[in-house]
């Protein structure tokens, strides 16, 4: 079974997210998706409703399991899975030169392959923060995300920090 992973915070799930997923649910058997936590960051949403969702808009894929990455490198999640690529959506120049030095350290730590997708073009733009942001400030993002992301997004739920468990 070819197994791969698409990681990220998924804060919120956005359209882009979304289109890589998908085109990465037919080159790929089975899909996780890795729900990421980086307790540096302050989330809009909670990991749960994160997962929650990263499942509701993918349920229509086949092939998808949507789970917590938890702490520890991504290479070794890799590892622990049975993943042989990772899956990285590209929007640009500056996320090819961002992402090839991780590419190259993932893959001599454990031999995982990056896989990168270049963004369709009406992506390019997109971002989970620049969404939050637009949103906030009363932009329209209904043609960017999900239907039950923006529901949320406009409930106004304040933002969450992450908790450690432990």
């Amino acid at each position: 079974m070819r197994r791969a992973v698409c990681p990220g915070s998924f804060d919120p799930i956005h359209n882009g997210h979304l289109e890589v997923i998908a085109r990465a649910a037919g080159l790929f058997d089975e899909v996780i998706v890795a729900v990421s936590t980086n307790y540096a960051k302050k989330y809009r949403f909670s990991l749960e409703d994160r997962m929650e969702m990263a499942r509701e808009t993918l349920a229509s894929l086949r092939g998808i399991i949507v789970e917590p990455m938890g702490e520890g490198l991504l290479a070794e999640y890799c590892r622990h899975r049975g993943v042989s690529a990772i899956v990285k959506g590209l929007r640009s120049s500056s996320d090819f030169d961002y992402e090839l030095p991780m590419a190259t350290m993932n893959r001599q730590l454990t031999g995982v392959e990056t896989v990168f997708l270049p963004a369709e073009a009406h992506y390019v733009h997109l971002s989970s923060t620049l969404i939050k942001e637009v949103n906030v400030l009363g932009g329209d993002i209904s043609e960017y995300v999900p239907k039950s992301v923006l529901k949320r997004l406009l409930a106004g739920e304040p933002p969450t920090e992450p908790s450690r468990k432990g």
